[in-house]
């Protein structure tokens, strides 16, 4: 899937506009010789390679990379992002290694990136529009796939003008307008008719997925959360037992996927691995996937998956977390988890990550290390929000009986003459709900196997997520 197609502004008899080649623009790259252009800070710090992520895109986007241009300065150039030196170093880069294809490590403006096109005669994507080509290539879900095309409709809206710019040269007579502008005011109408309805139908999918999550209420559910290609589907697979994709590439998978995960004390919580985070993730996939990251916004834990053996763990971290802010979820209750431990050069570093992160747990989800602590951690942090007590009340209270089953998770009910006792699992700040006139509340004492069929099978899964188990 190459996402949205533009084209390119030929004139009348043929001839292409600036030095850009008569074809069809696309935002994919793949099979295409690439050159790699960036825009650094002035104080941004010194990095061995700070396109290295943008080459790794790249290259998950099927590209040929073939070289790299940087630039510092204080401010972009307004009409072509790098200065006028750099452009035409660009352009000799370009002609040298015969490139198809410049991109860009920044966001650029629709009149610079037509700037750029014609100065280095070969059409140029910014960060987002490759992101979108690599995410339109990666989904394989309906939902997943209008998701993509709403976002790379509204990245291309404003970016419509250049498709007909030949024909608006055409001169008509004093106030009619030329046939470019017409067909483009029916482009920009089909464009926005076309969002207005994937909207419409995604919000359809983010009310079913709100109502789905909503009927988990009596399970615990934990959402892994992390940079992409951080090993969130692997740590999925090793805690689970399962066996979904997952490759070393970034955004190796879009969509979420819920797995049983038999947590100590817990029994079976629900998981659930959602799509990696980046760094400068556009805005409209933030917004487009918001019925996939449900998942998360209703996690009652979060696992942070880090990179641990990447020189750029830190900036990846500080990325994730301000993905979550923008979510709404950075107060839910999250451990930090320093993947690939096992990879990292050497034990200074891994020991100065731990300075600088205390609470995180080290693991490595390939070969299994640090599992069990991270299994008691995440049973611990479950324990801190919910509080395992026995309620004791009449068995004629159907009202409060009912009350716990719909904001707990009832574990066992044991009858005597004249009262029932309830175990069960509740949300700390709902227990003061419970009127100490109807009932009696205390600890619960005793360990009783959580895996037990009881009146409320804990084994379960409704139907609602048992469609959701089943997709990958």
């Amino acid at each position: 899937m190459g996402g949205v197609k533009f084209c390119t502004s030929a004139g009348p008899d043929g001839e292409t506009r600036g030095n850009v080649k008569d074809r069809t623009r696309t935002n994919s790259v793949e099979s295409e010789r690439a050159v790699l252009a960036g825009l650094l800070d002035r104080d941004a710090a010194e990095l061995d390679n700070p396109l290295d992520e943008l080459a790794g895109l790249a290259e998950t986007a099927g590209a040929d990379v073939r070289a790299e241009l940087t630039q510092r300065r204080d401010t972009p150039d307004q009409t072509t992002y790098l200065g006028s030196g750099k452009v035409a170093e660009l352009k000799m880069l370009v002609e040298r290694h015969e490139a198809d294809v410049v991109i860009f490590d920044n966001d650029l403006s629709p009149a610079q990136t037509r700037n750029l096109e014609r100065a280095s005669g070969v059409k140029v994507l910014d960060r987002s529009e490759l992101i979108l080509d690599i995410f339109a290539a990666r989904a394989r879900t309906h939902e997943a796939r209008l998701a993509v095309e709403l976002a790379q409709l509204e990245y291309s809206l404003p970016r419509l003008k250049r498709m007909w710019t030949h024909l608006s040269r055409l001169k008509m007579g004093i106030g009619m307008r030329g046939p470019g502008e017409k067909q483009l005011e029916v482009d920009r109408r089909l464009v926005e008719k076309r969002i207005h309805d994937l909207r419409q139908e995604l919000d359809v999918i983010h009310a079913r997925r709100e109502r789905q999550v909503a009927a988990r209420h009596d399970r615990r559910t934990v959402s892994l959360v992390g940079y992409t290609n951080a090993g969130k589907s692997t740590l999925l697979n090793r805690l689970t037992g399962s066996y979904e994709l997952a490759e070393d590439k970034l955004f190796a998978t879009l969509d979420t996927r819920t797995r049983r995960w038999k947590l100590p004390g817990w029994g079976p919580v629900l998981l659930s691995d959602t799509v990696g985070f980046i760094r400068n993730l556009p805005h409209r996939l933030i917004a487009s996937f918001k019925a996939t990251l449900e998942e998360t916004r209703q996690a009652d834990l979060l696992l942070h998956i880090a990179d641990a053996s990447s020189s750029e763990v830190d900036r990846q971290i500080a990325a994730v977390r301000n993905v979550l802010a923008e979510l709404g979820v950075d107060d839910t209750d999250t451990l930090l988890l320093l993947n690939k431990c096992d990879a990292v050069p050497n034990s200074l570093t891994l020991e100065r990550l731990e300075e600088r992160y205390p609470h995180a747990i080290p693991i490595s989800a390939r070969s299994g290390e640090g599992i069990e602590r991270l299994r008691a951690a995440a049973s611990e942090a479950l324990a801190r929000r919910f509080q395992d007590i026995d309620v004791e009340l009449s068995p004629g209270n159907g009202r409060l009986l009912a009350w716990l089953d719909a904001h707990g998770e009832v574990l066992s009910r044991r009858f005597d003459e004249e009262r029932v006792t309830v175990h069960c699992r509740i949300p700390g700040s709902l227990v003061g709900r419970i009127s100490l006139e109807e009932a009696t509340i205390r600890p619960h004492r005793g360990l009783e196997p959580t895996d037990a069929a009881t009146d409320t099978d804990t084994t379960a899964v409704d139907a609602t997520t048992a469609s959701d188990l089943t997709t990958s």
